[in-house]
């Protein structure tokens, strides 16, 4: 049951991965004739005016495959369709016209409020139910801190597609081999599809980008991948620290960075170049070499680790605390390193080279 469950899992996903190919090909053709196109500028990374909104492709893949999966009632499917719908739609908006902050943000609590009443909830407390409004609360924030953080840290070829490509391809794959493996899951399914549609999308965005995912692509991936934490989280509570280990490169960079325009005291809601990956970048590392280093975060740190966990569990706290205080050392021994290259080459006279997103 296990193979049969491998077989159709890979066939999905190769016809997903087929799908968001055509389909980004279309969202390039309607980029360039709609001329939604990202220019160069002092707040981004890329030196060659470049399509977006090819993250629609992603999103369509994703809807379309809600209403065949096979769930136990039709509330959650369709509260996840509409917020997913939301929120792709004011990314898509921006994409096409700036959109105030504001209005992009009360539809991100909207559509996150609305969903986490309907999403699994986890059994850690066993107080009764008066706790569910504080709990549904939590879930509506972090699925807001995913849409933006992960609209954040989209701004360099490759990088968020693949690792959400890697994210949903974990989360499947670790389910195929458990429980479910003779009849996989909604989750599962939605998991893996994220995954071959990111999987589809890439040849456009890396090495070199002909289109970028745009603000509905990369709102659109971060409620996604937000809720999949959580119902894996909801649903095998006892695998906590492995979920949080998952999207570590994402999530240490964005919150790190995020705490630190705080600290400084910055308008830390605003774009900006502030990212280890931006920082790599600007020194002169290629989008290319960002994206393969933030996977090899994956392979080689995260992926034993979690072998680790499954083997002897007793130690996961510790093995997923031993990961986030060195991804955190990394951050900040890297940043300060890059900019001391630049100083360096600042007081040489000479300029470094930013790679374009071409």
């Amino acid at each position: 049951m296990l193979a049969q469950g491998w077989w159709a899992m890979s066939a999905w996903w190769l016809v997903t991965a087929m799908i968001a190919a055509g389909l980004t090909r279309t969202a390039l053709a309607y980029a360039h004739w709609r001329q939604l196109l990202d220019f160069p500028g002092q707040r981004r990374s890329h030196s060659l005016p470049t399509p977006r909104g090819g993250g629609v492709a992603i999103v369509i893949c994703v809807a379309m495959a809600l209403p065949w999966v096979s769930w136990d009632e039709w509330v959650v499917p369709s509260v996840l369709g509409v917020a997913l719908l939301a929120v792709a739609g004011v990314g898509w908006l921006d994409d096409h016209r700036s959109q105030p902050v504001l209005r992009r943000l009360l539809v991100h609590i909207i559509a996150a409020t609305g969903l986490a009443w309907v999403l699994p909830m986890p059994h850690l407390l066993p107080w009764g139910t008066w706790w569910m409004p504080l709990v549904v609360a939590v879930c509506a924030v972090w699925l807001v801190a995913c849409i933006n953080a992960w609209n954040f840290m989209d701004g360099s070829n490759g990088l968020l597609a693949s690792q959400c490509l890697w994210l949903g391809a974990a989360l499947a794959m670790i389910g195929l081999v458990g429980d479910e493996a003779s009849k996989p899951g909604p989750w599962i399914v939605v998991a893996w599809t994220m995954a071959g549609a990111c999987m589809g999308f890439l040849p456009f965005n890396f090495p070199r980008a002909r289109i970028f995912l745009g603000d509905v692509g990369s709102g659109a991936l971060g409620l996604i991948c937000g809720v999949l934490l959580w119902v894996a989280v909801a649903r095998a509570p006892e695998h906590f620290w492995a979920w949080v280990v998952l999207p570590s490169a994402l999530l240490v960079d964005a919150s790190l960075t995020l705490a630190s325009r705080i600290v400084s005291g910055r308008r830390w809601y605003t774009a900006h170049r502030e990212h280890l990956y931006q920082w790599l970048i600007r020194s002169g590392r290629s989008h290319a070499q960002v994206a393969l280093l933030y996977m090899a975060w994956n392979l080689v740190v995260v992926l034993p680790v979690l072998v680790v966990m499954k083997a002897w569990p007793e130690h996961s706290m510790m093995l997923a605390l031993s990961v986030l205080v060195l991804a955190s050392g990394i951050w900040w021994f890297g940043k300060r390193a890059v900019m001391r290259q630049r100083r360096a080459v600042c007081r040489a006279g000479r300029q470094v080279p930013v790679q374009g997103r071409s």
